[in-house]
Protein backbone atom coordinates (compact mmCIF):
# COMPACT_ATOMS: atom_id res chain seq x y z
CA UNK A 1 0.00 0.00 0.00
CA UNK A 2 1.52 3.53 -1.12
CA UNK A 3 2.67 5.93 1.90
CA UNK A 4 -0.57 8.65 1.41
CA UNK A 5 -0.35 10.20 5.03
CA UNK A 6 3.12 10.43 7.37
CA UNK A 7 2.92 11.10 11.02
CA UNK A 8 5.89 13.20 11.73
CA UNK A 9 7.83 11.66 15.12
CA UNK A 10 9.73 15.00 16.04
CA UNK A 11 10.08 18.48 16.39
CA UNK A 12 12.21 21.45 15.55
CA UNK A 13 13.46 22.17 12.41
CA UNK A 14 13.63 18.30 11.77
CA UNK A 15 10.26 18.56 11.79
CA UNK A 16 9.40 21.17 9.39
CA UNK A 17 12.04 19.30 6.89
CA UNK A 18 9.88 16.26 6.62
CA UNK A 19 6.49 18.28 6.42
CA UNK A 20 8.49 20.21 3.40
CA UNK A 21 9.30 16.71 2.06
CA UNK A 22 5.55 15.24 2.29
CA UNK A 23 4.29 17.90 0.49
CA UNK A 24 6.53 18.04 -2.58
CA UNK A 25 5.95 14.23 -2.58
CA UNK A 26 1.97 15.06 -2.46
CA UNK A 27 1.66 13.21 0.84
CA UNK A 28 0.18 14.65 3.98
CA UNK A 29 1.57 15.52 6.87
CA UNK A 30 0.53 15.02 10.74
CA UNK A 31 2.44 16.21 13.08
CA UNK A 32 2.84 14.90 16.79
CA UNK A 33 3.29 17.42 19.08
CA UNK A 34 3.99 17.79 22.59
CA UNK A 35 1.92 20.54 24.77
CA UNK A 36 4.84 23.11 24.66
CA UNK A 37 4.59 22.56 20.95
CA UNK A 38 1.47 23.44 19.55
CA UNK A 39 2.05 27.20 18.63
CA UNK A 40 5.30 26.52 16.77
CA UNK A 41 5.82 26.63 13.34
CA UNK A 42 5.98 23.13 12.28
CA UNK A 43 2.44 22.82 13.80
CA UNK A 44 1.26 25.53 11.38
CA UNK A 45 3.12 23.68 8.48
CA UNK A 46 1.71 20.14 8.85
CA UNK A 47 -1.82 19.48 7.19
CA UNK A 48 -2.87 18.12 10.49
CA UNK A 49 -1.67 18.23 14.38
CA UNK A 50 -2.28 15.68 16.95
CA UNK A 51 -1.33 16.62 20.89
CA UNK A 52 0.47 13.51 21.73
CA UNK A 53 1.65 14.34 26.05
CA UNK A 54 2.82 16.71 28.07
CA UNK A 55 5.84 19.41 27.36
CA UNK A 56 9.00 16.42 28.92
CA UNK A 57 10.13 14.64 26.14
CA UNK A 58 9.77 11.26 28.20
CA UNK A 59 5.35 12.01 28.52
CA UNK A 60 5.25 12.87 25.00
CA UNK A 61 7.98 12.31 22.10
CA UNK A 62 9.83 9.42 23.97
CA UNK A 63 7.00 7.36 24.29
CA UNK A 64 6.37 4.50 21.78
CA UNK A 65 2.80 4.03 22.66
CA UNK A 66 1.87 7.33 21.66
CA UNK A 67 3.25 7.85 18.76
CA UNK A 68 1.68 4.72 17.53
CA UNK A 69 -1.79 5.87 18.71
CA UNK A 70 -1.70 9.00 16.91
CA UNK A 71 -0.71 6.83 13.74
CA UNK A 72 -3.63 5.00 13.98
CA UNK A 73 -5.88 7.68 15.14
CA UNK A 74 -5.01 9.27 12.23
CA UNK A 75 -4.76 6.87 9.48
CA UNK A 76 -1.68 7.50 9.43
CA UNK A 77 0.25 5.14 7.02
CA UNK A 78 4.33 5.69 8.27
CA UNK A 79 6.42 7.41 10.85
CA UNK A 80 9.15 9.51 10.14
CA UNK A 81 11.20 10.14 13.61
CA UNK A 82 13.72 12.52 11.75
CA UNK A 83 16.46 12.61 14.06
CA UNK A 84 17.06 11.94 18.29
CA UNK A 85 14.33 11.00 20.46
CA UNK A 86 13.30 7.35 19.07
CA UNK A 87 14.83 7.54 15.47
CA UNK A 88 17.29 4.81 16.48
CA UNK A 89 15.44 2.80 19.14
CA UNK A 90 14.26 -0.33 17.88
CA UNK A 91 11.32 -0.39 19.95
CA UNK A 92 9.70 2.45 17.49
CA UNK A 93 10.61 0.41 14.42
CA UNK A 94 9.66 -2.95 16.23
CA UNK A 95 6.00 -1.77 17.17
CA UNK A 96 5.01 0.15 13.60
CA UNK A 97 5.79 -3.50 11.84
CA UNK A 98 3.49 -4.94 14.58
CA UNK A 99 0.98 -2.27 14.06
CA UNK A 100 1.49 -2.27 10.09
CA UNK A 101 2.69 1.31 10.12
CA UNK A 102 5.55 1.69 7.97
CA UNK A 103 8.83 3.57 9.32
CA UNK A 104 10.69 5.61 7.50
CA UNK A 105 13.94 4.40 8.41
CA UNK A 106 16.13 1.17 8.49
CA UNK A 107 14.78 -2.38 9.87
CA UNK A 108 14.60 -2.89 13.72
CA UNK A 109 17.54 -5.54 13.00
CA UNK A 110 19.53 -2.90 11.03
CA UNK A 111 19.27 -0.28 14.15
CA UNK A 112 19.82 -2.63 16.68
CA UNK A 113 22.87 -4.27 15.21
CA UNK A 114 24.32 -0.37 15.10
CA UNK A 115 22.95 0.82 18.32
CA UNK A 116 25.60 -1.35 20.34
CA UNK A 117 28.75 -0.22 19.58
CA UNK A 118 30.42 -3.44 20.76
CA UNK A 119 28.26 -5.46 18.05
CA UNK A 120 28.74 -2.74 15.89
CA UNK A 121 32.92 -3.26 15.74
CA UNK A 122 32.30 -7.01 15.41
CA UNK A 123 29.95 -7.30 12.17
CA UNK A 124 32.14 -4.42 11.32
CA UNK A 125 35.44 -6.06 11.42
CA UNK A 126 33.94 -9.20 9.42
CA UNK A 127 33.62 -7.23 6.45
CA UNK A 128 37.24 -6.67 6.45
CA UNK A 129 36.89 -2.80 7.50
CA UNK A 130 39.44 -1.85 10.24
CA UNK A 131 38.64 -0.51 13.30
CA UNK A 132 39.98 1.22 16.00
CA UNK A 133 42.15 -1.25 18.28
CA UNK A 134 40.64 -1.65 21.26
CA UNK A 135 38.42 -3.99 23.75
CA UNK A 136 35.52 -6.18 24.02
CA UNK A 137 33.31 -5.47 27.29
CA UNK A 138 34.93 -3.96 30.34
CA UNK A 139 33.74 -5.65 33.59
CA UNK A 140 35.69 -3.78 35.98
CA UNK A 141 38.54 -1.32 36.58
CA UNK A 142 41.37 -3.50 37.41
CA UNK A 143 40.47 -5.25 33.66
CA UNK A 144 39.97 -1.69 32.12
CA UNK A 145 43.45 -1.19 33.86
CA UNK A 146 45.25 -4.40 32.21
CA UNK A 147 43.32 -3.46 28.52
CA UNK A 148 45.11 0.11 28.96
CA UNK A 149 48.26 -1.22 29.35
CA UNK A 150 47.79 -3.04 26.76
CA UNK A 151 47.08 -1.15 24.36
CA UNK A 152 49.02 2.08 25.55
CA UNK A 153 47.88 5.60 26.85
CA UNK A 154 45.83 7.33 25.57
CA UNK A 155 42.63 5.52 25.35
CA UNK A 156 39.01 6.47 25.18
CA UNK A 157 36.55 4.68 27.60
CA UNK A 158 33.10 4.52 25.92
CA UNK A 159 29.44 3.42 26.56
CA UNK A 160 28.64 0.43 24.38
CA UNK A 161 25.10 1.92 23.97
CA UNK A 162 25.85 5.52 23.67
CA UNK A 163 25.73 8.36 21.55
CA UNK A 164 26.03 11.99 21.39
CA UNK A 165 29.01 12.30 23.40
CA UNK A 166 27.74 10.52 26.36
CA UNK A 167 29.51 7.99 28.42
CA UNK A 168 33.16 8.95 26.49
CA UNK A 169 36.34 9.70 28.65
CA UNK A 170 39.51 10.35 27.26
CA UNK A 171 42.59 8.78 29.90
CA UNK A 172 46.04 10.34 29.63
CA UNK A 173 47.20 8.96 32.66
CA UNK A 174 46.84 5.56 35.18
CA UNK A 175 45.38 8.20 37.67
CA UNK A 176 42.95 9.08 35.89
CA UNK A 177 41.69 5.82 34.74
CA UNK A 178 39.60 4.59 37.71
CA UNK A 179 37.36 8.16 38.00
CA UNK A 180 37.12 8.28 34.57
CA UNK A 181 35.39 4.34 34.64
CA UNK A 182 32.80 4.86 37.42
CA UNK A 183 31.73 8.33 35.38
CA UNK A 184 31.29 6.92 31.86
CA UNK A 185 29.46 4.13 33.64
CA UNK A 186 27.14 6.16 35.77
CA UNK A 187 26.70 8.61 32.64
CA UNK A 188 26.45 5.44 30.39
CA UNK A 189 23.87 4.12 33.44
CA UNK A 190 22.10 7.66 33.08
CA UNK A 191 21.74 8.04 29.62
CA UNK A 192 20.97 4.79 27.84
CA UNK A 193 19.84 2.60 31.06
CA UNK A 194 23.18 0.34 30.13
CA UNK A 195 26.40 0.98 31.45
CA UNK A 196 28.70 -1.60 29.60
CA UNK A 197 31.76 0.04 28.91
CA UNK A 198 34.21 -0.50 26.36
CA UNK A 199 38.21 0.82 25.57
CA UNK A 200 39.52 2.14 22.34
CA UNK A 201 42.53 3.68 21.55
CA UNK A 202 42.50 7.29 21.41
CA UNK A 203 43.91 8.89 18.25
CA UNK A 204 44.90 12.43 19.00
CA UNK A 205 45.42 14.30 15.82
CA UNK A 206 41.96 12.89 14.37
CA UNK A 207 39.32 13.95 11.93
CA UNK A 208 35.98 12.90 12.03
CA UNK A 209 34.65 11.70 8.32
CA UNK A 210 30.88 9.97 7.65
CA UNK A 211 29.95 8.69 4.63
CA UNK A 212 26.28 9.31 3.25
CA UNK A 213 24.75 5.89 2.51
CA UNK A 214 21.56 5.06 0.76
CA UNK A 215 19.66 1.52 0.15
CA UNK A 216 16.64 -0.05 -1.07
CA UNK A 217 14.72 -3.34 -0.34
CA UNK A 218 15.90 -4.79 -3.39
CA UNK A 219 19.80 -4.78 -2.68
CA UNK A 220 20.78 -1.51 -4.20
CA UNK A 221 23.52 0.72 -2.02
CA UNK A 222 24.86 4.15 -3.14
CA UNK A 223 26.76 6.57 -1.52
CA UNK A 224 26.07 10.32 -1.73
CA UNK A 225 29.32 11.26 -0.78
CA UNK A 226 31.55 12.71 2.76
CA UNK A 227 30.78 15.28 5.33
CA UNK A 228 33.66 16.26 7.55
CA UNK A 229 32.70 16.62 11.18
CA UNK A 230 36.07 17.28 13.13
CA UNK A 231 34.89 21.07 14.50
CA UNK A 232 33.19 19.43 17.90
CA UNK A 233 32.65 20.50 21.05
CA UNK A 234 32.25 17.97 24.15
CA UNK A 235 31.59 15.12 20.88
CA UNK A 236 28.74 17.45 19.80
CA UNK A 237 29.18 18.79 15.98
CA UNK A 238 29.33 22.52 15.68
CA UNK A 239 30.35 22.54 11.89
CA UNK A 240 29.88 20.00 8.69
CA UNK A 241 31.29 19.98 5.66
CA UNK A 242 31.00 18.04 2.15
CA UNK A 243 32.94 17.15 0.94
CA UNK A 244 36.13 16.45 3.53
CA UNK A 245 38.97 18.23 2.87
CA UNK A 246 42.53 17.91 3.39
CA UNK A 247 42.50 14.38 2.42
CA UNK A 248 43.70 12.80 -0.95
CA UNK A 249 41.03 11.46 -3.72
CA UNK A 250 42.42 8.29 -2.89
CA UNK A 251 41.90 8.08 0.73
CA UNK A 252 38.82 9.77 -0.38
CA UNK A 253 37.63 6.75 -2.86
CA UNK A 254 38.50 4.14 0.01
CA UNK A 255 36.54 5.99 2.74
CA UNK A 256 33.89 5.89 0.55
CA UNK A 257 33.96 2.17 -0.46
CA UNK A 258 34.08 1.21 2.98
CA UNK A 259 30.83 3.07 3.59
CA UNK A 260 29.33 0.95 1.31
CA UNK A 261 30.62 -2.36 2.32
CA UNK A 262 29.25 -1.93 5.17
CA UNK A 263 25.63 -1.35 4.08
CA UNK A 264 25.60 -3.53 1.43
CA UNK A 265 26.93 -6.37 3.15
CA UNK A 266 24.06 -5.16 5.88
CA UNK A 267 21.52 -5.31 3.63
CA UNK A 268 20.48 -1.88 4.51
CA UNK A 269 17.32 0.03 3.85
CA UNK A 270 17.13 3.37 3.78
CA UNK A 271 19.30 6.52 4.52
CA UNK A 272 22.05 6.01 7.02
CA UNK A 273 25.88 7.54 7.61
CA UNK A 274 28.81 5.67 8.40
CA UNK A 275 30.87 7.13 10.90
CA UNK A 276 35.33 7.00 10.76
CA UNK A 277 37.52 8.49 12.49
CA UNK A 278 41.18 9.44 10.20
CA UNK A 279 44.07 9.48 11.79
CA UNK A 280 46.35 12.43 10.05
CA UNK A 281 49.34 11.39 11.08
CA UNK A 282 49.61 8.01 10.07
CA UNK A 283 46.59 8.58 6.98
CA UNK A 284 44.77 5.37 8.22
CA UNK A 285 40.98 5.72 8.84
CA UNK A 286 38.98 3.13 10.93
CA UNK A 287 35.12 2.54 11.47
CA UNK A 288 33.54 4.24 14.19
CA UNK A 289 29.98 3.99 14.16
CA UNK A 290 26.76 4.05 11.86
CA UNK A 291 23.72 6.31 12.48
CA UNK A 292 21.01 4.42 11.16
CA UNK A 293 18.78 7.66 10.47
CA UNK A 294 18.97 11.29 8.79
CA UNK A 295 21.29 12.99 10.11
CA UNK A 296 21.19 16.22 11.51
CA UNK A 297 24.13 17.74 8.93
CA UNK A 298 22.29 15.92 5.79
CA UNK A 299 21.56 19.63 4.07
CA UNK A 300 25.67 19.40 2.87
CA UNK A 301 25.12 16.92 1.15
CA UNK A 302 21.97 17.55 -0.46
CA UNK A 303 23.70 21.04 -1.36
CA UNK A 304 26.79 19.38 -3.48
CA UNK A 305 24.61 16.58 -4.98
CA UNK A 306 21.52 17.77 -5.33
CA UNK A 307 19.64 14.76 -4.25
CA UNK A 308 16.94 15.36 -1.36
CA UNK A 309 17.58 12.63 1.25
CA UNK A 310 14.63 12.82 2.84
CA UNK A 311 12.43 12.62 0.17
CA UNK A 312 14.55 9.68 -0.73
CA UNK A 313 13.85 8.11 2.79
CA UNK A 314 9.88 8.45 1.91
CA UNK A 315 10.65 6.88 -2.00
CA UNK A 316 12.34 3.89 -0.09
CA UNK A 317 9.90 3.47 2.23
CA UNK A 318 7.22 3.01 -0.16
CA UNK A 319 8.70 0.22 -1.39
CA UNK A 320 10.43 2.44 -4.64
CA UNK A 321 14.35 1.48 -5.50
CA UNK A 322 16.90 4.02 -5.57
CA UNK A 323 16.07 6.78 -7.67
CA UNK A 324 19.99 7.12 -8.58
CA UNK A 325 22.72 4.27 -9.63
CA UNK A 326 26.15 5.59 -8.11
CA UNK A 327 27.45 6.58 -11.61
CA UNK A 328 24.47 8.95 -11.52
CA UNK A 329 25.79 11.00 -8.40
CA UNK A 330 27.57 13.78 -9.27
CA UNK A 331 29.45 16.00 -6.87
CA UNK A 332 29.99 19.91 -7.23
CA UNK A 333 31.26 22.51 -5.34
CA UNK A 334 31.45 22.65 -1.51
CA UNK A 335 29.17 23.16 1.52
CA UNK A 336 29.51 24.60 4.89
CA UNK A 337 26.83 24.13 7.44
CA UNK A 338 26.89 26.13 11.41
CA UNK A 339 24.52 24.81 13.72
CA UNK A 340 22.67 27.73 15.54
CA UNK A 341 21.77 27.18 18.81
CA UNK A 342 19.65 29.16 21.64
CA UNK A 343 22.73 29.45 24.02
CA UNK A 344 25.19 31.94 25.34
CA UNK A 345 28.49 31.42 24.74
CA UNK A 346 30.38 33.18 26.76
CA UNK A 347 28.69 31.27 29.85
CA UNK A 348 30.00 28.50 29.13
CA UNK A 349 27.20 27.48 26.71
CA UNK A 350 24.38 27.98 28.49
CA UNK A 351 20.80 27.41 27.34
CA UNK A 352 18.91 30.67 26.31
CA UNK A 353 15.23 29.89 25.98
CA UNK A 354 12.73 33.25 25.77
CA UNK A 355 10.92 34.90 22.87
CA UNK A 356 12.25 35.97 19.45
CA UNK A 357 11.91 39.84 19.07
CA UNK A 358 13.27 39.59 16.10
CA UNK A 359 14.45 36.90 13.28
CA UNK A 360 16.19 38.08 10.39
CA UNK A 361 17.85 34.67 8.72
CA UNK A 362 20.72 35.19 6.25
CA UNK A 363 19.17 34.90 2.29
CA UNK A 364 20.53 34.77 -0.84
CA UNK A 365 21.34 32.64 -3.94
CA UNK A 366 23.31 29.09 -2.81
CA UNK A 367 22.15 29.96 1.02
CA UNK A 368 19.83 28.18 2.52
CA UNK A 369 18.07 28.16 6.19
CA UNK A 370 16.86 25.28 8.19
CA UNK A 371 14.77 26.36 11.25
CA UNK A 372 11.54 26.46 12.99
CA UNK A 373 12.39 30.25 14.12
CA UNK A 374 10.40 33.56 13.94
CA UNK A 375 9.70 36.32 15.57
CA UNK A 376 6.92 36.21 17.97
CA UNK A 377 8.92 32.48 18.71
CA UNK A 378 9.32 30.91 22.65
CA UNK A 379 12.09 28.91 22.42
CA UNK A 380 10.98 26.74 25.18
CA UNK A 381 13.38 25.44 28.17
CA UNK A 382 12.14 21.45 27.65
CA UNK A 383 14.48 19.98 24.51
CA UNK A 384 17.94 20.60 22.67
CA UNK A 385 18.91 24.10 21.81
CA UNK A 386 19.40 24.00 18.24
CA UNK A 387 17.14 27.01 16.86
CA UNK A 388 18.82 26.88 12.81
CA UNK A 389 20.85 25.51 10.70
CA UNK A 390 22.77 27.51 8.18
CA UNK A 391 23.95 26.40 4.80
CA UNK A 392 26.35 27.86 2.21
CA UNK A 393 27.44 26.61 -0.95
CA UNK A 394 30.34 27.69 -3.13
CA UNK A 395 32.85 26.61 -6.20
CA UNK A 396 35.30 25.47 -3.59
CA UNK A 397 35.93 25.75 0.17
CA UNK A 398 37.80 28.61 -0.01
CA UNK A 399 34.79 30.90 -1.12
CA UNK A 400 32.83 28.68 0.90
CA UNK A 401 34.18 29.62 4.08
CA UNK A 402 34.36 33.43 2.73
CA UNK A 403 30.22 33.21 1.94
CA UNK A 404 29.59 31.19 5.76
CA UNK A 405 31.72 34.54 7.24
CA UNK A 406 29.05 37.32 5.25
CA UNK A 407 26.42 34.82 6.29
CA UNK A 408 26.63 34.46 9.96
CA UNK A 409 27.24 38.17 9.51
CA UNK A 410 23.96 38.93 8.00
CA UNK A 411 21.93 36.91 10.65
CA UNK A 412 19.95 38.37 13.21
CA UNK A 413 18.28 37.50 16.63
CA UNK A 414 17.17 39.78 19.15
CA UNK A 415 15.08 38.33 22.25
CA UNK A 416 17.89 35.81 23.18
CA UNK A 417 21.26 34.90 22.77
CA UNK A 418 22.48 32.43 19.95
CA UNK A 419 25.60 31.21 19.29
CA UNK A 420 25.94 33.03 16.20
CA UNK A 421 28.77 35.38 17.47
CA UNK A 422 30.75 32.59 18.48
CA UNK A 423 30.35 30.95 14.77
CA UNK A 424 31.70 34.35 13.49
CA UNK A 425 34.64 34.34 15.59
CA UNK A 426 35.34 30.37 14.78
CA UNK A 427 34.75 30.97 10.79
CA UNK A 428 37.56 33.44 11.16
CA UNK A 429 40.66 31.77 12.96
CA UNK A 430 43.71 30.86 10.50
CA UNK A 431 43.19 27.36 11.51
CA UNK A 432 40.04 26.94 9.92
CA UNK A 433 39.90 28.32 7.00
CA UNK A 434 43.28 26.69 6.43
CA UNK A 435 41.64 23.60 7.33
CA UNK A 436 44.10 22.94 9.71
CA UNK A 437 42.15 21.35 12.76
CA UNK A 438 41.36 18.01 14.02
CA UNK A 439 38.71 16.82 16.20
CA UNK A 440 40.08 18.43 19.36
CA UNK A 441 41.41 21.85 17.57
CA UNK A 442 37.73 23.21 18.74
CA UNK A 443 38.28 22.56 22.56
CA UNK A 444 41.66 24.26 22.60
CA UNK A 445 40.42 27.17 21.00
CA UNK A 446 37.74 27.77 23.53
CA UNK A 447 40.20 26.89 26.60
CA UNK A 448 42.19 30.17 25.32
CA UNK A 449 39.04 32.18 23.90
CA UNK A 450 38.40 34.69 26.17
CA UNK A 451 34.18 35.20 27.53
CA UNK A 452 34.30 38.28 25.69
CA UNK A 453 35.43 37.12 22.40
CA UNK A 454 33.16 34.50 22.48
CA UNK A 455 30.05 37.10 22.76
CA UNK A 456 31.05 39.82 20.84
CA UNK A 457 28.84 41.12 18.19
Amino acid sequence: MAISRVLVANRGEIALRVIKACRALGIESVLAVSAADRESLPAKEADRVVCIGPARAADSYLKVEALIAAALGTGSDAIHPGYGFLAERPELARACEQNKVQFIGPRPESILKMGNKLLAREIVRGYGIPIIPGSEKVHSFQEGLQIAKEIGLPILIKAAAGGGGRGIKIVTENGELQGAFETAAAEARAAFGDETLYIERYIPNARHIEVQVLGDRFGNVIHAGERDCSLQRRHQKVIEEAPAYSISDALREEIRAAGVIIAKNMKYENAGTVEFILDQDQERFYFLEMNTRIQVEHPVTEAITGIDLVQEQIRIANGHALTLSQSQVQFSGHAIECRITAESAKDGFRPCPGQITRWQPSSGADMRVDSHGYAGYTVPPFYDSLLAKLIVRGENRVKTVARMQEALASFVVSGIETTIPFLRLLVCQLDYIKGNVNTKWLEKFLATSSLLELGAE
